[in-house]
């Protein structure tokens, strides 16, 4: 069995708002901004903020366009970040004792 220790997570992923941008669009695949914006409690802001640092990372893809001359953001997770988020579930496992 490995050692107990959180040294192992992600800290890209790990942050609260981070971690729920990335569970939401594990499961629905894409979301728009406020979409995102709602299921998570968030302000545009921090939102914003937020998923500029899982661009970064790699995590997610943006695709920013106009739908009925209306700005429309589309987030999902690029392979990397499904990558990643598969392997923070598996730590998050051996976590809670279950790998």
């Amino acid at each position: 069995m490995r050692e107990f220790g959180t040294s192992d997570l992600d800290p890209v992923i790990h942050g609260k708002l981070r971690l729920g941008v990335m569970a939401y669009l594990a499961s629905a695949g894409s979301a728009s901004f406020t979409t995102l914006r709602e299921k998570t409690g968030a302000t545009d802001g921090n939102l914003s903020t937020h998923l500029r640092k899982l661009e970064d990372a790699g995590y997610v893809k943006i695709d920013k366009r106009f739908e009925k001359r209306k700005p429309l953001s589309v987030i999902s997770l690029s392979s990397k970040g499904r990558t990643a988020w598969i392997d923070y579930l598996g730590k998050m496992q051996v976590l809670l004792g279950s790998d």
